[in-house]
């Protein structure tokens, strides 16, 4: 009778402990509607296969410079260099959870001198290997192993994470720094044409056809144009320094081309939302976590059920239990041992709570993940759409502006117009060329931002 009890509760044990033995599998999760089409008033984007982040990042950023500089990144980069080293602890991991199917084995020597009212000592001593091996039973091992194993993956997709990150900030970096060199030319171009109009003001005040004041308000704004450059050269030097540093290297000068020379890509394909789940490494990652939870779980689990150890010796003593005979003698033992937690004080159901509670936090931020993957393409979209409209709406607003800088200067000469025009013209060419560069910046960091929600940049 005592033998069918502990059969039926045996197979109990076994039956209930089923769920310990599953593996991870992707929760159902909605990815309908994470794309906003930046013109359509539904707020309904067209999917489309094609994935403008499945394109290698060489394609993207053409520049020689460029993909010099993005090469060196990905070498020295210290964020990326710690990833890597990251990975290698996660390799280490797995490969020591799975060392743990298999025996230990160590060697623990003895020696013992002893004697007993003067007489003559007796030497014993006993060298044997100890072994012990755990036989995995309600899957403790397995869960461990397969949590190692999503760590890994979880490191991994860390390191695509960081890597799609340095290629973007590089790029985003290089491309400030086109910006400003134009912006810095066409404004040392604009000083030195007003530092003319300078000339031509007291040139017309000989001829009687300005006052003192016309030249005291041109050479202000002449000043104004000039004070103005040394505020660009800083934030070029700062942007080096700032790329220097992600690149890993001592602040210096960056070797770069012109930012009319740029040619990126203008059909922006953002795929299918269900893309995000395999291309985004920070995506990928939230899911490795929410995995690892589950396979904690599971664990926690495990925990319940008894533990079967076998334990063994074997090796030489010259100690026969009933005296000391020499030579020594072979000793073998073999232990089985069965450990089942009966009373814990709570502890083993609190450390499942835990482990519940924690997966389910996994899973709001897996969750999260992907909403901010879907807002990062959306805005990148709209960035971009914003930066075509407004381009073609500053093309003209710097043609007329030119052909009223000219007008205003025609009349000023014939003594039909004031030099407040003549110099409120001038500023407002100014204002729109450094705009238009601008503009033409932002339509290419939206390339380098959905390049970069969209997982680009990746290393399969």
């Amino acid at each position: 009778m005592k033998r069918v009890t502990i059969y039926a509760l045996s197979l109990g044990a076994l039956l209930s402990s089923c769920n310990i033995y599953k593996q991870y599998n992707r929760p159902e999760v909605d990815v309908q509607g994470l794309y906003r089409d930046p013109v359509s008033v539904t707020d309904t984007l067209a999917s489309d296969t094609t994935n403008m982040g499945n394109l290698p990042w060489e394609e993207v950023f053409t520049d020689p410079q460029l993909q010099q500089l993005i090469r060196l990144g990905l070498e020295q980069n210290s964020d990326l260099q710690t990833a890597v080293l990251k990975v290698k602890e996660a390799e280490a991991g797995l490969m020591s959870s799975r060392l743990a199917y298999l025996p230990s084995l160590g060697l623990s020597p003895q020696g013992t001198v002893s004697s007993f009212d003067k007489a003559k000592a007796s030497q014993t001593y006993t060298l044997p290997v100890v072994s012990s091996w755990e036989i995995d039973l309600f899957g403790r091992l397995l869960n461990a192993k397969r949590g190692a194993k999503v760590m890994l993956l979880q490191s991994e997709a860390y390191k695509q994470a960081v890597q799609t990150q340095v290629i973007s900030a590089i790029a985003n970096a290089y491309y400030t720094l086109l910006m400003l060199d134009k912006q810095l030319a066409i404004t040392e171009e604009t000083a030195l044409l007003w530092q003319k109009s300078v000339e031509t003001m007291k040139a017309m005040k000989e001829a009687g056809m300005v006052n003192e004041a016309a030249i005291a308000q041109s050479e202000a704004n002449s000043y104004m144009i000039a004070a103005s450059i040394p505020d660009l050269k800083q934030s070029i030097r700062e942007t080096e320094n700032s790329l220097s540093l992600l690149l890993k290297q001592a602040p210096q000068r960056i070797e770069r081309g012109k930012l009319e020379d740029q040619n990126l890509p203008t059909l922006l394909n953002a795929g299918v939302p269900v893309q995000l789940l395999s291309n985004r490494p920070d995506v990928k990652a939230a899911e490795m976590a929410l995995a690892s939870t589950f396979y904690n779980t599971n664990q926690a689990r495990a925990s319940f059920y008894p533990q079967l150890t076998i334990n063994g010796t074997l090796g030489w003593t010259n100690n026969s239990g009933m005296g000391i005979v020499n030579p020594g003698k072979m000793i073998a033992t073999a232990i089985g041992s069965l450990a089942q937690p009966i009373f814990n004080k709570g502890a083993l159901t609190a450390r499942l709570r835990i482990a519940k509670a924690q997966q389910e936090e996994a899973m709001i931020n897996f969750e999260q993940s992907l909403l901010n993957a879907g807002s990062e393409v959306s805005n990148a979209l709209t960035q971009y759409q914003t930066a075509q409209d407004k381009i073609i709406q500053r093309e003209k607003q710097i043609f007329s502006l030119e052909k009223s800088v000219d007008y205003t200067q025609e009349l000023l000469t014939l003594g039909t117009s004031t030099y407040l025009e003549v110099l409120t013209a001038q500023q407002s060419l100014l204002s729109a060329q450094l705009s238009g560069i601008s503009d033409e910046f932002q339509r290419m960091q939206a390339v380098v931002n959905l390049y970069h929600a969209l997982g680009g940049g990746r290393t399969e």
